[in-house]
């Protein structure tokens, strides 16, 4: 097992921890059962839009990632094609 795998193993461990516990006091919070819901349904929306932020801000980089190497390419080229002309 690498390292990456070794990190994304910790992490979901972590993450699946976090959530039982968050569950678990929930659970035992003396609230009645519709303020419960409200604050589950919080906890929901909550994730969903953090794996969002993470997917958009991952998208981002490897799109600038992806132009750099594209200007690159393109001005090598241009420069290789100048240089060739003498």
């Amino acid at each position: 097992m690498n390292a990456n795998q070794t990190y994304i193993m910790f992490n979901s461990i972590s993450v699946g921890a976090a959530y039982f516990m968050l569950s678990l006091s929930l659970w035992l919070a003396p609230v009645d059962l519709s303020t419960k819901g409200y604050w589950a349904m919080g906890i929901l929306l909550l994730t969903g839009s953090l794996v969002n932020l993470v997917k958009y801000r991952t998208d981002e980089r490897l799109s600038a990632e992806m132009t750099a190497k594209i200007e690159k390419a393109r001005n090598e080229k241009l420069i290789s094609e100048y240089v060739g002309k003498e």
